[in-house]
């Protein structure tokens, strides 16, 4: 058997969402680790020259030895939303070189993860109207699979229009944006049963054998929602931060300032893709959407706050799968203008505390995403130095002060 050292030297240094050589190696080196010590593992993880293969490991580690512990059954929905999934649904190849087998290797993670163990789940996976045959493709992938039964693919606009529940106010599929679809694997799954939903992005970003990170905040400590945080010391995140301009502390800003319930509360990560709530919760959250959008994340936060619901954050490893993301097909200001009118509809909706100020400046200053546009590659002067903590701080810039910045910007991009 290797020596510690021997698996933390010989550990790669980086991880390709593509290959399932990679998947294959993180999982032989979670295997060879688990006869160490814990505690000694972890420590080796948290080095700073760690490498990403030894990281990931010990999150997937760390995760599946609580699965392999816990005793106390439980019936987990997993579900995730697709559009624009056609390329990543499929494996690699030579003329589909950003492939990821991503249904196939969700459904091996989560029957690794659970196998043997007293925790049920079953995957729902949600076409959200795509034009691509995300669903079709989906449908024929799992078509005599070993665990075809533990996939459920769904078509939101078979649901539609819905004259009761929580679609009822979505007119169409072409109307959701990742949220309707996401509420309709929820209600899927609640409708089977689940006593937990964890969702998840389309992509392989997240590996599902971290599920028991969540699973154990919730069945040892008795959380109803449990948010995953990528912002976490402990978290490995390895993102594509460059497809923003320097303006994007500017938008973080006011999005703080109108989010000012959730981010006051710790809560910096509030679009992380991997979340648990507890059916209980769920149920309430879905009586009344406020949104069926990108946004979703915020609306339900913000429910479980105005609920008074306690809720626990979770370190968690995730690379980002960029070239096929919905974000950059769609067009990332599309995103963010969806993010922050979202977050204004959401707050208001919910009745948690806001700044009206600052809501009252993106209902009257930013009427598109091309407003946007002449925001993301300039800086306002008040921000240049603030740090990520002073983010949202009115001291720190006010509403007004950015009102004027936005008008002065949009003037000169007329101009130009």
């Amino acid at each position: 058997m290797d020596t510690l050292d021997q698996l933390f030297a010989n550990s790669k240094n980086s991880f390709d969402l593509t290959a399932a050589q990679d998947q294959e190696s993180l999982l032989r080196l979670v295997e060879a680790l688990e006869p160490f010590s814990p505690t000694e593992v972890e420590r080796r993880a948290l080095e700073k020259d760690a490498p990403l293969e030894f990281k990931l490991a010990f999150k997937v580690l760390d995760s599946r030895q609580f699965v392999k512990a816990n005793a106390r059954p439980l019936k987990v929905g997993i579900v995730f939303a697709m559009w624009g999934e056609q390329n990543r649904l499929l494996p690699k190849s030579a003329d589909n070189p950003n492939g990821e087998d991503l249904l196939n290797v969700k459904l091996a993670q989560l029957d690794w993860l659970f196998r043997g163990s007293p925790i049920d789940w079953q995957l729902y996976a949600v076409d959200d109207g795509c034009p691509y045959g995300s669903g079709r493709i989906a449908r024929e992938i799992v078509k005599g699979s070993p665990l075809e039964g533990k996939a459920s693919v769904v078509f939101l606009e078979e649901a539609l229009p819905a004259s009761s529940g929580p679609l009822k106010n979505l007119a169409s599929a072409n109307d959701s944006r990742k949220g309707g679809a996401i509420i309709l694997g929820c209600q899927r799954a609640l409708e089977d049963g689940a006593e937990a939903i964890i969702y998840t992005d389309a992509d392989n970003s997240v590996h599902l054998g971290q599920a028991g990170l969540l699973l154990r905040k919730h069945l040892e400590e008795g959380f109803k929602v449990v948010l995953g945080n990528r912002k976490h010391k402990h978290s490995v995140l390895v993102k594509q931060e460059s497809r923003w301009g320097i303006g994007i502390k500017a938008l973080r800003h006011m999005q703080r300032m109108v989010g000012h319930s959730i981010f006051s509360r710790g809560i910096l990560d509030s679009q992380a893709a991997f979340k648990l709530y507890h059916r209980d919760v769920l149920e309430r959250i879905l009586e009344k959407p406020s949104v069926y959008d990108f946004s979703f994340d915020s609306d339900w936060i913000a429910c479980a706050l105005a609920m008074e619901e306690p809720f626990a954050k979770v370190p968690f490893a995730f690379i980002d799968s960029f070239a096929e993301s919905a974000s950059i097909v769609q067009g990332p200001m599309t995103t963010w203008e969806t993010l922050l009118k979202g977050l204004v509809t959401a707050v208001r909706e919910r009745g948690v505390p806001y700044n009206e100020e600052m809501a009252r400046v993106l209902d009257e200053h930013i009427a598109s995403s091309k407003d946007l546009d002449a925001l993301i590659n300039h800086l306002p002067e008040e921000l240049e130095a603030a740090e990520d903590k002073d983010l949202g701080d009115p001291a720190v810039m006010s509403p007004a002060a950015m009102a004027a910045w936005i008008v002065e910007r949009k003037r000169e991009a007329v101009v130009a």
